[in-house]
């Protein structure tokens, strides 16, 4: 039954408001933890009969009371559809999240150093149908807050390990910012030298040098438009610095950390993280000394490291997102047969209904009340429907040498995103209510069950994967995919929905520390699924943290195609790969958007040829016509341009070619720490020339790579560092240390091998 107006809340207040990382809502404070010398911006969302909103605002030390006035808001998102990424079907959700229907808002004065205060809220309302009077409304809630000050007193920075790398702390640059309850951040300086240079803090599509920028670290979904924003659904609380000796550290916290690095005063690097607001807060930051594979062994034991996967993850993998029955499935595999395109791996997003992600749609069973795990032989699959029949697609994708990856999400659909009519008895809905009942959701603070506060899966229920009896609860609902339907690996996407610094995990942390590591344990629990049926632990995620090395593939999330996107996904892999992460790849030319022309698409095929993974991929566009597919055959008929199609099959087949040097890299990888797919600077750190060719990269000890990241380009200059290289196309022999042009037609990317390792990988680059 739909609520009478009068029956909601008059006015609505949450100090931290929907806790989006990067923008406020309409019922906030802000600043959330004031500065003592700040006022504060209290915000409401009033009823629409709300007709006035006072603020009754008490300073506690004296007693003292006023009335503020509260204005009706305006939407304080400068640019909320940018926060999503402009042009796209999330980024419309988003822009309507973040408006400020029904907002009022009133600043308050500036708060005074070691004062506390309390507010609460008033309004007055239309009358009933022919009163004139206004009514009064009940007050909210009394809320307290108290203005925070930086001190050298508040707890303890501890520095571990090299003793070169703790001297870089600045004298007196340690301080705390503390209120009347706790300290909530700390903030320190490390002194950087002129010649140095930072790389890290995860995922990052900006630059591969992060020196002079401002940056943070906290797991966001940003939709498209990544680099233009700053934001990453990878980050880390790590990073190289390189240049001189070398250096690295890491923030030992999964909270939200911010980096200066040497933004606002050249020499210096600024970290702040945030603390738990105890009364004396600790940090540790591990600093090591070395080479950037010396840092990166340091930092990989401490958080863990890749394992070895199976080659076949190294061959083309192939997805769109309407592929929704096993007929469009098995069409797009035909294509390739009988073009000969050979592909490795097909990822079936549109599977399920997009309910609870366990069962394939238009399949027929019984409904467990109790939400308890389906088997395989509980389906029945009618020859009419979607996916008339899955094991026996499953096998003849098997037979043809194709793996199988399904999409999931870690989250459950309620009435809320299904809408009025689903049935009570639904599955759906038996499965979250066991979900709450058993005490495996992601919890509010008062122990009420969390709802997305996302604008994609907008209410779900999230799955609690903090402990293992929540990721082995999970995960049996699909275990009859693997044990029985013979499936090889999950596409683990959405692990960004954590929002809230209070929520509650089953592992005892809060949402501050524990919202981070959601990614990780996302990943672990379905490569843990795997392992148990003799499968290789095969995820593919886009978000992670510290502790994702341990976890499968990454792909570099959502982007438009266009040759800017085209050129921050290369640096987001070698960024990505300076963290640890070994396989690495990006849905090439983009998934959104109009499709790419020949010249992008080709050339970024080229690109991910030679990169740790190469995978197609296209964004669901609400099956409208025209398709949206990244095939390439599509993409030669939309643009009329039938040669996109041999130039591809012909980078398909080098990559067949290419997989036993990449399972050989891979392994050389995992055992030495030096990436896979790694910036120039791993090899070369004392030569400075390196930085200026930041979108060159190795592949593995032996392959430099330049992408050709620009329209029209029929030459292309690379930088060789020293040694004895042989062009890959023309097997010319060239001294290193000095920059090469060669001709760059649309289906050459320029690639150089070191000379004593021709021999070997020439026949790779034949036929």
């Amino acid at each position: 039954m739909t609520p009478t107006t009068t029956s909601l809340p008059a006015l609505t207040h949450r100090p931290h408001g929907i806790e989006h990382p990067y923008a406020t809502s309409a019922d906030q404070r802000v600043p959330v933890t004031p500065e003592a010398g700040q006022s504060v911006r209290l915000g409401v969302v009033a009823r629409p009969d709300v007709t006035a909103v006072t603020c009754e605002w008490q300073d506690l030390s004296t007693g003292a009371t006023m009335l503020l006035t509260l204005a009706p808001a305006t939407a304080s998102a400068a640019d909320a559809a940018a926060l999503a990424g402009g042009d796209g079907h999330l980024a419309a959700a988003q822009a309507a999240q973040l408006e400020a229907d029904g907002g009022w808002s009133v600043d308050t004065p500036a708060l005074v150093a070691g004062t506390r205060y309390r507010y609460r809220f008033l309004a007055e309302a239309t009358g009933a149908e022919g009163e004139g009077t206004p009514r009064v409304e009940p007050p909210t809630p009394w809320f307290d807050v108290s203005a925070a000050e930086w001190s050298q007193e508040g707890g303890d920075l501890v520095l571990a390990g090299a003793e070169g790398s703790r001297s870089r702390l600045v004298p007196g640059s340690v301080e705390w910012l503390r209120d009347a309850d706790g300290v909530w951040r700390v903030r320190f300086a490390l002194r950087l030298d002129p010649h140095e240079h930072v790389v890290g803090f995860g995922e990052r599509y900006d630059a591969v040098d992060q020196r002079g920028s401002a940056l943070d670290a906290v797991v966001f979904e940003q939709y498209k438009s990544q680099a233009a924003h700053g934001r990453t659904y990878l980050p880390m609380p790590f990073a190289h610095v390189v240049g001189g000796a070398g250096w690295g550290f890491h923030v030992r916290t999964a909270r939200r950390t911010w980096y200066d690095v040497g933004a606002s005063q050249p020499d210096l690097l600024v970290v702040e993280a945030a603390l738990g607001g105890a009364p004396h807060e600790r940090l540790e930051v591990a600093l090591y000394d070395g080479a950037p594979d010396q840092v990166l062994r340091a930092f990989g034991d401490e958080v863990g490291r890749a394992e070895e996967l199976p080659a076949w993850v190294f061959r083309l993998w192939a997805s769109g997102n309407e592929w929704n029955t096993q007929r469009l499935v098995m069409e797009r595999m035909d294509s390739h047969q009988e073009l000969d395109i050979p592909v490795g791996a097909v990822v079936i997003e549109a599977w399920s209904d997009e309910e609870g992600i366990t069962i394939f749609r238009d399949a027929r069973y019984e409904v467990t009340p109790d939400g308890a795990p389906h088997g395989a032989d509980d389906f029945t699959y009618p020859p009419e429907g979607a996916w008339p029949d899955p094991r026996a697609m499953i096998d003849e994708l098997h037979a043809r040498g194709i793996k199988v990856i399904l999409w999931q999400i870690p989250l459950q659909k309620t009435e809320h995103d299904l809408g009025p009519d689903v049935p009570q008895d639904s599955q759906v809905l038996a499965d979250g209510r066991a979900m709450v009942a058993s005490g495996h959701a992601v919890r509010e603070a008062d122990g009420s069950a969390y709802h997305n506060r996302g604008w994609w899966f907008p209410q779900a229920l999230m799955a609690d994967l903090s402990t293992q009896e929540g990721r082995d609860w999970w995960t049996a609902k699909r275990r009859y995919l693997v044990a029985d339907l013979d499936v090889d690996g999950f596409k683990t996407d959405g692990g960004e929905h954590a929002w809230g610094h209070d929520l509650r995990y089953a592992d005892g942390r809060r949402g501050d520390e524990g919202n981070n590591l959601y990614p990780v344990h996302y990943a672990r629990a379905f490569g843990d699924l795997l392992r148990a049926h003799g499968k290789a632990p095969v995820t593919f995620s886009r978000a992670g943290f510290t502790g994702s090395q341990a976890h499968g593939l990454f792909w570099a999330g959502d982007e438009d195609s266009t040759w800017e996107a085209f050129r921050h996904s290369v640096t987001a892999g070698i960024t990505a790969s300076a963290c640890g992460i070994v396989y690495w790849g990006w849905d090439l030319a983009g998934f959104s958007g109009p499709v790419p022309d020949g010249e992008l698409y080709v050339r970024a095929a080229a690109a991910a040829t030679f990169m740790p993974v190469m995978q197609y991929h296209s964004e669901f566009n609400h099956h409208r016509l025209p398709l949206r597919d990244r095939t390439p055959w599509f993409v030669a008929e939309t643009h009329d341009d039938p040669a996109v199609v041999d130039e591809f099959r012909r980078y398909a087949h080098l990559r067949e070619r290419l997989v036993p040097y990449l399972a050989e890299q891979a392994a050389r990888t995992i055992a030495s720490d030096r990436p896979l797919m790694r910036g120039l600077f791993f090899d070369w750190p004392d030569d400075s020339a390196v930085w200026d060719w930041p979108g060159q990269f190795l592949l593995g000890d032996d392959l430099l790579v330049h992408p050709v990241t620009e329209p029209g380009a029929s030459t292309w200059t690379t930088y060789l560092p020293a040694g004895d290289w042989v062009d890959a196309w023309s097997g010319e022999a060239l001294a290193g240390g000095t920059t090469v042009e060669r001709p760059t037609p649309r289906d050459i990317v320029p690639v150089y091998c070191r000379a004593e390792r021709w021999a070997a990988l020439a026949p790779v680059f034949e036929g």
